[in-house]
């Protein structure tokens, strides 16, 4: 076996990328966003945002910068996902990606959706995009969905405060699949903090009874992207 050598330049060097999901509820659906390649390779075909690291840049900057200057979105702090450097990936070349996950209101969504930087696409209908992008989306669902079943909307996809019903079709939409609402209030309960104002009917009228009104508790869970 040949002994290292400090000469960084003698070995390969491989392109990064860093790519970023996206994902938020709209119509009762789990989507991620993605956008239309406008030039080079691809160009034309829906995928997600992302872009090369450029010299002496950071992971993170490179991220933040993806964002504003692709979705028109600041302020978020997207974290790492995870490294996909299968080197067959990309036809161009060697190009590993470190990608970032992050899972915002629609509302945060809106100004980079309406200038047409991008598009939603339901998570069930995601199928044929370019370099593993399908790979990462569903390596992105299935921890979002994890994370969504061990507490109270981890993400922060609702307001602070939320009805009980409010949380469980939050909860539908990124599971796909419709909880019990017995089962659901009794796993979610010990979790949340339970306030004295009560929701107002649908409609104002004073008709149907007052849903109780939520808070996650300030000691609660708080994400954490688990390798596997």
């Amino acid at each position: 076996m040949s002994p290292e050598r400090d000469d960084l330049l003698a070995y390969p060097r491989p392109s990064v990328a860093a790519d970023v999901v996206l994902l938020t509820v709209a119509d009762g659906e789990l989507n991620v966003v993605l956008r239309k390649r406008d030039q080079g390779s691809h160009a034309g075909e829906w995928m997600l945002p992302g872009t090369m690291l450029r010299e002496r840049e950071r992971l993170g900057d490179a991220v933040l910068r993806c964002l504003d200057t692709r979705m028109h979105i600041q302020g978020r702090s997207p974290r790492q996902l995870h490294v996909f450097d299968d080197p067959g990936r990309d036809e161009r070349g060697w190009v590993l990606t470190v990608t970032h996950l992050d899972v915002l209101p629609l509302s945060e969504l809106t100004l980079g959706l309406e200038h047409g930087h991008g598009q939603l696409r339901p998570v069930s209908e995601v199928h044929g995009l370019p370099f593993s992008h399908d790979e990462i989306i569903a390596w992105a669902v299935k921890m979002v969905r994890w994370e969504y079943g061990q507490a109270p909307d981890p993400w922060n996809l609702l307001d602070s405060q939320f009805t009980m019903t409010q949380l469980r079709q939050a909860h539908d939409a990124v599971a796909g699949t419709v909880h019990q609402k017995d089962t659901f209030r009794r796993t979610m309960e010990p979790l949340l903090e339970a306030l004295e104002e009560r929701a107002v009917p649908p409609g104002g009228n004073g008709l149907g009874r007052p849903a109780r009104i939520y808070r996650k508790r300030p000691d609660g869970y708080q994400p954490v992207l688990i390798m596997a």
